[in-house]
């Protein structure tokens, strides 16, 4: 079950909450008794582990679209090469 980050807009009190995907969001704050408690956009929390597809594919921090290293990187690498976004 995902854990929702909500905050009240009136009084600010906090609370992550457990909740199915099919359950109706929460909308009245359990502090002060609104009905301005809201769901709050925030990171999702995971860590991907182990030898997958993204360890091999990205984990350099490039694009796949991004040409393989070379001993002359583009001045925006801080080599001094043309950079292919500068042209």
């Amino acid at each position: 079950m995902p854990i929702y980050a909500y905050r009240c807009t009136d009084c600010g009190f906090e609370k992550d909450v457990m909740r199915k995907v099919s359950d109706p969001l929460l909308t009245t704050c359990p502090e002060c008794k609104t009905e301005n408690f809201a769901k709050q956009l925030t990171a999702p929390g995971f860590q991907l582990k182990g030898s997958g597809w993204y360890a091999t594919d990205f984990k350099g921090g490039g694009c796949a679209s991004t040409p393989a290293k070379s001993d002359n990187p583009p001045p925006c690498q801080g080599g001094t090469g043309s950079c292919a976004a500068n042209s």
